[in-house]
């Protein structure tokens, strides 16, 4: 399964966007992780790494402009810090 495949079963993640095609991983991870529950968080480590997710989201939450909300960006520090 591609990341445009796992994106296209959860449109409620991305409900505002009509092409799936064209969001970068980067995108679709943050829509996971902001929006999404633990079963779809699970699912996107099956067709990304959880070492690779954790590199992309750390790259993420370090510029200046960050949209996950406070307390997902906490949770996942806390997370990638202690299982990638």
């Amino acid at each position: 399964m591609t990341i445009h495949e796992f994106i296209k079963k959860r449109p409620h993640l991305v409900w505002y966007i009509q092409n799936y095609e064209k969001l970068s991983t980067g995108s679709i991870l943050e829509h996971v992780l902001n929006y999404g529950d633990w079963d779809d968080v699970q699912e996107l480590f099956k067709v990304i790494d959880k070492k690779e997710v954790a590199k992309i989201f750390l790259k993420q939450t370090q510029q200046e402009r960050c949209n996950y909300r406070p307390e997902i960006k906490n949770y996942f520090n806390l997370y990638f810090k202690q299982h990638a």
